[in-house]
């Protein structure tokens, strides 16, 4: 009698290597306004035209002298606020300017309004008096210290964030060139979801749940520069699962979903896709996230998800963003597939090790430490929410209090 064995784990990095390996960068590019560039990866790189500031402006309201005065009882005839082109400062006197406003030729310094007091009018002419000697080139800033004409500012491969975004900007640039956004077809399986909504929670099915995963992984996909067709919840029918999978390779360059990738009678992803193109099944040694499925409908990639949601959420972050972000890849640079990692200190223990690496869902504590969330379990979607980042912990490895452990903040996956 032949007993059966079981697949032997796929570590973490020889599935990301593998899956990265089979997919290269979509090559298009776009056009389209700063506005609309948040989440977007830079297909060229920008180039300042001019220095920033342009010019030597004051940081502070108050008023431009000269640092070299011998008398700090100064008329101040010469007013300079932002936006104007101001006369040279008169020798032995002060100039009131505002922040932003150009620096007077002359002058070296400014003193902030607080170090100074208004006399008001001394024989008919507006004087102050500065309380506190200035230091030369005190609350100037110098033009071209932030940017320097010329200076690449943002490098092409360079995934836009609103500070991106802004500094573009301030160069001049009302449109970027930007990868294509990869077009991502989305759908969940399981005759056991239903749609928030649609039934009251009093109401439910015994066996029914809610469908979580397919909020998160769209945000997800959003903030990861995709276009998104949500093709909401597909049967626990082969027919059905060939159609929407036929019906989504022919216009998108990515197939997502969640659940049905297991070996069970009612999970008909496996039969739907092999039948349409070809199918990895990885069981992969990482916890939670063991079950990930990979490969091809026609030519369009298809990833399967597990449908517990830590554990679909989890992956998504590990083996799909790297994905995504390999598509949208017009650099040519070597990918960055994980954050990276910030060693802090466990305050909490660990005593019994895995024997597969483990992604704890832990948070930051007022101590500097990190607290780990007590339920683990790959269906407790609350220890995502509470938590803010997790844990890398090799295999076989326990921990105990005080230990240095490696820490990927959640919003860095998110960058």
């Amino acid at each position: 009698m032949r007993v059966a064995t079981r697949p032997s784990l796929l570590s973490l990095d020889d599935a990301l290597a593998q899956l990265l390996a089979s997919a290269s960068s979509l090559g298009c590019t776009e056009s389209v306004s700063t506005f609309d560039a948040d989440g977007r990866m830079l297909a060229e790189d920008v180039v300042s035209e001019l220095q920033v500031p342009a010019f030597d402006n004051s940081s502070m309201d108050g008023y431009a002298v000269r640092s070299s005065q011998a008398s700090w009882t100064l008329p101040c005839r010469l007013r300079v606020p932002a936006g104007h082109s101001p006369s040279a400062l008169p020798e032995g006197e002060a100039a009131r300017i505002f922040t932003g406003a150009p620096i007077p030729f002359g002058a070296d310094a400014v003193v902030m309004q607080e170090d100074c007091t208004d006399l008001g009018l001394v024989d008919g002419v507006p004087t102050i008096r500065i309380n506190v000697v200035p230091a030369k080139a005190q609350w100037i800033r110098r033009a071209g210290e932030d940017v320097e004409c010329g200076a690449v500012v943002l490098a092409r491969g360079t995934r836009l964030s609103p500070a991106e975004l802004g500094l573009a900007a301030s160069v001049g640039m009302a449109n970027l060139k930007v990868a294509a956004k990869p077009r991502v077809a989305l759908f969940s399986t399981g005759d056991e979801l239903v749609m928030p909504g649609s039934v009251a929670p009093a109401d439910m099915k015994a066996g029914s749940i809610y469908n979580s995963n397919r909020y998160f992984l769209r945000a997800l996909l959003v903030r990861m520069g995709c276009e998104v067709t949500d093709l909401g919840i597909v049967p626990d029918d082969l027919a059905a699962t060939k159609q929407a999978l036929s019906n989504a390779a022919a216009e998108h360059d990515l197939i997502l979903t969640s659940g049905g990738v297991s070996v069970g009678e009612e999970d008909h992803i496996k039969p739907a896709v092999q039948a349409l193109g070809e199918l990895h099944l990885w069981q992969i040694a990482m916890k939670p996230g063991k079950p990930f499925a990979f490969g091809r409908v026609d030519k369009t990639h298809f990833v399967g998800l597990p449908g517990n949601p830590v554990s679909s959420l989890v992956t998504f972050l590990l083996l799909v963003r790297p994905l995504l972000l390999q598509m949208q890849d017009t650099s040519n640079m070597a990918l960055q597939a994980m954050p990276p990692a910030t060693l802090l200190r466990a305050d909490f223990d660990v005593p019994r090790a895995d024997k597969r690496r483990e992604f704890l869902r832990v948070r930051r504590n007022v101590d500097g430490g990190l607290d780990l969330f007590p339920n683990q379990s790959s269906g407790v979607l609350t220890s995502a929410v509470w938590g803010d980042g997790l844990v890398d912990n090799a295999a076989g490895q326990t921990i105990q209090r005080g230990d240095m452990v490696s820490y990927l903040s959640f919003a860095e996956f998110l960058k």
